[in-house]
């Protein structure tokens, strides 16, 4: 007596035919997702990036505005020039300086007000705000 295959139940490894060509769409939707994801990440690092170079800016402006021969005006002049640099002349339009008593000292405060970028560069002005501090010279 001849033996017959097995049938597709009787196999656990093969999926019935209602599940054929299921895979296809699990490799669509979560190679989307995870593709979000990914972008979702490079975004915030974006995001990082610009507030550090932001602050960075602004600190070293507010240094070079307490040297003996600078004054308030030197050191905006200092940040715009610095972000114009390394970000775009669009992040340097709103920067401020003032001087500020901070834990008993006077010092020069340099506030940047820029946009918070959202995507890529992109997004909702002056969302984000940052400050560097100097000690002023006696």
């Amino acid at each position: 007596m001849a033996r017959s295959a097995p049938g597709p139940e009787a196999r656990p490894g093969l999926r019935s035919e209602g599940e054929r060509g299921s895979a296809v769409v699990d490799f669509v939707l979560v190679g989307g997702l995870l593709t979000m994801f990914f972008l979702a990440i490079i975004q915030l690092t974006l995001v990082l990036h610009v507030r550090n170079t932001l602050i960075d800016a602004a600190a070293s402006g507010a240094r070079y505005g307490t040297l003996a021969d600078r004054n308030s005006a030197d050191a905006e002049e200092r940040t715009r020039s610095l972000i114009e640099t390394a970000l775009n002349p669009g992040f340097a339009e709103q920067v401020s300086t003032r001087e500020v008593d901070l834990q008993g000292m006077r010092t020069l405060e340099v506030t940047v007000r820029s946009p918070l970028p959202v995507i890529g560069l992109i997004g909702p002005r002056e969302m984000l705000e940052v400050k560097g501090h100097a000690a002023i010279q006696p």
